[in-house]
């Protein structure tokens, strides 16, 4: 990215405050949170700011790092961390452990080899007994969950074949099969979900 202009989605203001009230039901107070694809950086900005005592790590591919950046100079967040660099099918994870770990919209546009990645890797991570946040539209059985996700659904394939919604049930034998366990299955506005894993004891 060589524009000076931070990248806006709208997406992130239209959906920010309703993932904020879920996150402040289930992120502790304090500790060390990892996100997973912060995109833009608005999310981990609006975050980040209300949980003031919480160190959010911003996270991505390093060609997303300039405009996260550019959020993070532009906000007075003290609790925000510089991205790292996550792409999390090449790219080392952190050493550390983490008491939390949140990811939005990254599920349907990653392959599905990298989801695999994904789980693996948040399973390493995160601590026992912490929780593991991921927020998107996804699917049940097979069965689209409206007929706009339907239609996204088939958009994303047609624009890049590796893309799609993910399957619940097949997210659930993946995360099952590295100790985390789906704790709860929110309902979000514009057919989007939160879906709430703990990582067992």
């Amino acid at each position: 990215m060589s524009s000076n202009k931070k990248p806006y989605a709208e997406a992130c203001d239209q959906n920010a405050l309703h993932i904020l009230k879920v996150l402040q039901q289930y992120l502790p107070k304090q500790g060390e949170l990892l996100e997973i694809g912060s995109g833009t950086g608005q999310h981990a900005v609006i975050f980040a700011e209300a949980f003031p005592d919480l160190i959010w790590w911003t996270s991505d591919k390093t060609e997303m790092h300039q405009g996260i950046q550019m959020w993070i100079d532009e906000s007075d967040c003290s609790n925000l961390r510089a991205p790292i660099a996550l792409d999390v099918l090449h790219d080392a994870w952190p050493a550390q452990q983490f008491d939390a770990i949140y990811s939005a919209n990254t599920a349907h546009i990653m392959p599905v080899e990298a989801v695999e990645a994904m789980f693996a890797g948040v399973a390493n991570i995160l601590k026992s007994d912490a929780l593991f946040l991921i927020y998107g539209p996804f699917m049940y059985n097979g069965e689209h969950t409206s007929e706009s996700n339907l239609r996204f659904d088939r958009w994303i394939r047609s624009w890049e074949p590796h893309r799609g919604i993910r399957d619940v049930v097949w997210l659930k034998e993946i995360a099952e099969s590295h100790g985390l366990v789906l704790d709860n299955d929110i309902a979000m506005p514009e057919n989007n979900r939160t879906l709430v894993w703990r990582k067992q004891q």
